[in-house]
C-alpha cells in the first residue's frame, strides 16, 4: 500500500508537497474559515505559501517526514494536507515527538476525509516509523477535530495554551500509544 513517493486510501492519494503546490495551498491557507481554530492569520500572498512549502521540503530532508499533500481521488484536487510532523521544539512539556494533523479546504469537510487520512497516517507511523506514540492537538472549540481524534483512538490527556503569533490558543492534547 505504501511507498516512499505516494500512498493511497479508498478515496485519497498522499504524496510529498512540492513548491508547485503553492497555488492550491494558497487557496487553503488564505481562507479565514480554515484558519479559524489555528490562530494563524490567513495568508495574503503566494510568497508566504512558498516560504511555508520550502520549510516543509526542508523537514522532509532533515527529519525524513513532514505533512503530505492530500488529493481527492474522485476530482484529482489537492484538498489540503495531512500527515506526521516531527516537532523538535517544546510543546506542552514535550520535545522531539511526532505530531499527526491535517488541514483541508471547507468543501471537503464533513465527508470523513479527516478520519480516513488520520487512520492512514497512524498505519504509516506503525509500519514505517520506529515509534510507538503519536500526539495531536485540537483547539478546545474545534469539536470536529476532537471527534476525528477520538474516532481514531486518541486519548485526551490534557489542556494547554499553544502560543502562536504572540497569543495563546486553548488546546486539548491527545495521545495514541501502541
Amino acid at each position: 500500500m505504501m511507498n516512499i513517493n505516494e500512498f493511497q486510501t479508498d478515496r485519497l492519494i498522499f504524496r510529498p508537497l512540492t513548491l508547485s503546490d503553492a497555488k492550491d495551498m494558497f487557496k487553503l491557507d488564505s481562507d479565514p474559515v480554515v484558519m479559524k481554530y489555528l490562530g494563524n492569520r490567513p495568508l495574503s500572498s503566494i510568497d508566504e505559501v512558498t516560504l511555508y512549502l520550502k520549510n516543509i521540503v526542508k523537514q522532509y530532508e532533515t527529519n525524513g517526514i513532514a505533512r503530505w499533500a492530500a488529493i481527492e481521488k474522485y476530482s484529482g484536487e489537492l484538498m489540503g494536507w495531512a500527515g506526521i510532523k516531527f516537532i523538535a521544539e517544546e510543546t506542552n512539556g514535550y520535545k522531539d515527538f511526532y505530531d499527526i494533523g491535517y488541514r483541508f479546504r471547507p468543501e471537503f469537510w464533513g465527508k470523513g476525509y479527516a478520519t480516513e487520512a488520520t487512520m492512514a497516517w497512524i498505519e504509516y507511523a506503525k509500519n514505517h516509523l520506529n515509534i510507538n506514540t503519536l500526539y495531536a492537538s485540537a483547539h478546545t472549540e474545534n469539536l470536529a477535530s476532537q471527534n476525528v481524534l477520538k474516532k481514531c483512538g486518541f486519548i485526551l490527556t490534557g489542556q494547554y495554551p499553544f502560543e502562536i503569533h504572540g497569543s495563546n490558543l486553548d488546546c486539548f492534547w491527545y495521545e495514541l500509544h501502541w
